[in-house]
C-alpha cells in the first residue's frame, strides 16, 4: 500500500507549473514550459513588431530627459543630440549581438547564459537581472503614478497635494494624492502582466502610433506658446578642449549605459521571431532613430519651457505638463489629460518589457517548478509595490548614479555571452544539455559552474571597480576616472577577452571549428532522459555529431565534461 503524500507535497504539487513528463528532479530545477524553446506556433514576432517594440519603447520619461543631462554638463544641443545618435547607435549593434542567440535557438537569456556561465553558475547573473528589473520597475510605475496624477488633475481640480490632507511624513519623499496616483498605476498595470509575451506585441504597437503622436502634440504645443524653440538652441557649448572631449565621451555612454539591461536580456523577445534576419535590421536602425527623435523632441520643449516661464529650462516633461495644468482652461486641461495619458501608456509599456517579462524570465530560471513569466511578472510586479519607490527617489541623483554604475556588472555578463557565443563556440549550441543536469553534459563543467567564465567576469568588474569608488564620492586618481568613463567598452571588452583567452589556453566542449548555428532544426524539443536517437533528432537535437565527426570533425569533444 503506497504511502499518502504529506499535506505539504500535495500542496506543493497543487501550485507547481506544468513540465515535461520524466523529468528528473535535477531537471525540475532547469526547466519549464517558458523555459524551453519556442515553439513554432508561438514565434509570431517579426520584423514590424521589433520596430513598433523599440519606437514604442523610445518614448518615455527616461529617454525623454537623456539629452538633458549633458546639456546640463555643459554640452550645447546638437552635441547632445549626436551623443544620442552615437550611443544608441552603438547600443543597437550590441541588441543585434545577443538577440541574435535567442533569435536563432529560441532560448531566453536565463537558458543563454548556461552555455557560458554553466548549468548552476548561471543563476548569479539570473539573479543580478532580475533584482534590479523589480526595483526599476517600481521607480517606473512611481513615474507612471506621476502622469496618472496629471490625467485626473486634468479632470477634478481638487486632485491636488496642496489640498489632499498628507498623511505621509515631509521627508518620505511622496505625498497622499502621489501615492495614490502610483498605486492606480501599479493597479491598471497587472492586466498588462497576464497575457503571454508573444501576445503582448500588439501592446507596442498600439503604443508606437499613439504616444509619438501625442509627443509631436507637445512638441508642437510648446513652440507656438513660446513663439519660437528657444534659447537653448542658441546656445554654444559651456566647455572647451579636454574638458568637453570627456563630456561628450559621458554622454555617450550614458545612453549605452541606458540600454545595459536589455542589451543583456534581449533575447527574452528576440526568441519569439519567425527567423533571425527579423530581429536584425529592424533593430538595428529603429534603436537610434527611435531614442534620436525622441530626445529631440525633449530638448526642444524644454528650450521653449525657458521662454514660456523664463529662468531656467524644465526638463521632466511631467513638470512642464503640470505648469500648462496650473495655466487652466478647459482647452489646456484636455491637452494635457491627453499628452498624460500616451505618456501613462509609454511607461506602462517600458515597464513590461524591460522590468516585468524581464523579471518574470528571470524568475522561471530561478524557481522554474513553482514560477512561470505570469508568476514572475506578478512577483516583480509586488515586489516594485512593496519596495516603496518614493523613498530611493529622495535623492535622485545618487540613485541614478548607482543604477547607472550597475551597468558595469552587467557590462561583465554580455561580455563573457556575446564571447562564448560567437568566438568560442561559432554559433554552435548543444541545445537539449543546456537542460541536462548530469555531470556528463557539455555544460556542467565543473560542479555545474564555469570557472572561466567568473574569472572573466570579475577582471571586467575590476576594470571599473575604482572608478565605480569615484562616482559615488570616494576621492580616486584621475586615470580611474577615465577608464570608468567609458565603463561599458571596458567591462565588456575586457570580460570578453579573459574569456576568449582562457578558453584558448584551456578549451571547453561542445564548439565548433567553423561558423556553424543549426537552431533551424528545433521543434518540439523534450529534454527528459531516456529518449531514443531518432526521437532526440527529431524533437530538437540539433545535428548528427557522428556524421559529422565521420565527415569532417566540425563539433569538437561534443558532450565531454570538463
Amino acid at each position: 500500500m503506497s504511502e499518502r503524500p504529506s499535506a505539504f507535497r500535495r500542496i506543493a504539487d497543487k501550485v507547481a507549473v506544468e513540465s515535461e513528463p520524466g523529468l528528473t528532479r535535477a531537471q525540475l530545477m532547469l526547466t519549464n514550459h517558458d523555459l524551453k524553446p519556442v515553439e513554432p506556433a508561438r514565434r509570431q514576432w517579426g520584423a514590424w513588431n521589433f520596430v513598433g517594440f523599440w519606437v514604442a519603447d523610445s518614448f518615455n520619461i527616461n529617454t525623454w530627459m537623456i539629452s538633458s543631462s549633458m546639456i546640463v554638463g555643459g554640452l550645447s544641443w546638437w552635441q547632445s543630440w549626436l551623443c544620442v545618435w552615437i550611443g544608441y547607435a552603438i547600443s543597437g549593434c550590441f541588441i543585434c549581438l545577443t538577440a541574435r542567440i535567442g533569435a536563432t535557438y529560441h532560448i531566453g537569456f536565463p537558458v543563454v547564459s548556461r552555455s557560458s556561465f554553466g548549468i548552476w553558475g548561471s543563476l548569479w547573473p539570473v539573479f543580478n537581472r532580475a533584482a534590479m528589473a523589480c526595483i526599476w520597475y517600481g521607480v517606473q510605475a512611481y513615474i507612471g503614478g506621476h502622469c496618472v496624477y496629471l490625467m485626473i488633475r486634468s479632470i477634478w481640480k481638487s486632485w491636488d497635494r496642496e489640498t489632499i490632507p498628507n498623511t505621509f511624513s515631509m521627508g518620505s519623499g511622496t505625498s497622499t494624492a502621489d501615492y495614490a496616483s502610483f498605486f492606480i498605476f501599479w493597479l491598471c498595470s497587472l492586466p498588462a502582466i497576464w497575457f503571454p509575451v508573444h501576445q503582448i506585441r500588439h501592446l507596442f504597437t498600439v503604443k508606437a502610433y499613439f504616444v509619438p503622436c501625442a509627443g509631436l502634440a507637445f512638441l508642437i504645443w510648446s513652440v507656438v506658446r513660446a513663439g519660437g524653440v528657444g534659447p537653448i538652441v542658441r546656445r554654444p557649448a559651456a566647455l572647451e578642449g579636454r574638458e568637453l572631449a570627456w563630456e561628450f565621451v559621458k554622454g555617450i555612454m550614458s545612453s549605452i549605459a541606458n540600454f545595459a539591461t536589455l542589451i543583456v536580456n534581449s533575447p527574452d523577445f528576440s526568441r519569439f521571431a519567425g527567423k533571425p534576419r527579423d530581429a536584425l535590421w529592424s533593430q538595428l536602425f529603429t534603436v537610434p532613430l527611435g531614442f534620436a527623435i525622441t530626445s529631440f523632441i525633449g530638448i526642444i520643449v524644454s528650450s521653449s519651457s525657458s521662454v514660456i516661464y523664463g529662468g531656467k529650462p524644465i526638463w521632466d516633461p511631467l513638470d512642464l505638463l503640470e505648469r500648462f495644468l496650473d495655466d487652466g482652461g478647459s482647452a489646456q486641461r484636455f491637452g494635457v489629460f491627453v499628452i498624460a495619458t500616451a505618456f501613462s501608456l509609454a511607461q506602462l509599456g517600458t515597464n513590461i518589457a524591460a522590468n516585468s517579462v524581464s523579471a518574470g524570465t528571470d524568475m522561471t530560471a530561478l524557481v522554474p517548478r513553482y514560477i512561470n513569466i505570469r508568476r514572475g511578472g506578478y512577483i516583480c510586479a509586488a515586489v516594485g509595490l512593496a519596495m516603496c519607490p518614493y523613498n530611493l527617489l529622495t535623492s535622485s541623483n545618487m540613485f541614478t548614479t548607482y543604477l547607472s554604475s550597475y551597468s558595469v556588472f552587467l557590462s561583465s555578463i554580455a561580455g563573457v555571452i556575446v564571447a562564448d557565443y560567437y568566438f568560442v563556440r561559432r554559433g554552435f549550441l548543444e541545445i537539449k544539455e543546456l537542460y541536462d543536469a548530469r555531470r556528463s553534459g557539455p555544460y556542467y563543467y565543473t560542479a555545474g559552474i564555469h570557472w572561466r567564465a567568473y574569472a572573466a567576469y570579475i577582471a571586467g568588474i575590476l576594470i571599473n571597480v575604482v572608478g565605480f569608488a569615484g562616482a559615488v564620492g570616494i576621492p580616486v586618481p584621475i586615470g580611474a576616472t577615465y577608464i570608468y568613463n567609458l565603463n561599458f567598452f571596458c567591462g565588456f571588452g575586457v570580460s570578453a577577452a579573459v574569456y576568449w583567452g582562457l578558453c584558448r589556453l584551456w578549451p571547453v566542449p561542445a564548439t565548433s571549428d567553423r561558423w556553424m548555428e543549426v537552431g533551424d532544426e528545433i521543434a518540439d524539443l523534450r529534454v527528459a532522459y531516456g529518449n531514443d536517437d531518432d526521437d532526440q533528432r527529431r524533437s530538437g537535437s540539433l545535428v548528427d555529431v557522428d556524421e559529422e565527426i565521420e565527415s569532417g570533425s566540425t563539433v569538437k569533444d561534443a558532450g565531454k565534461s570538463v
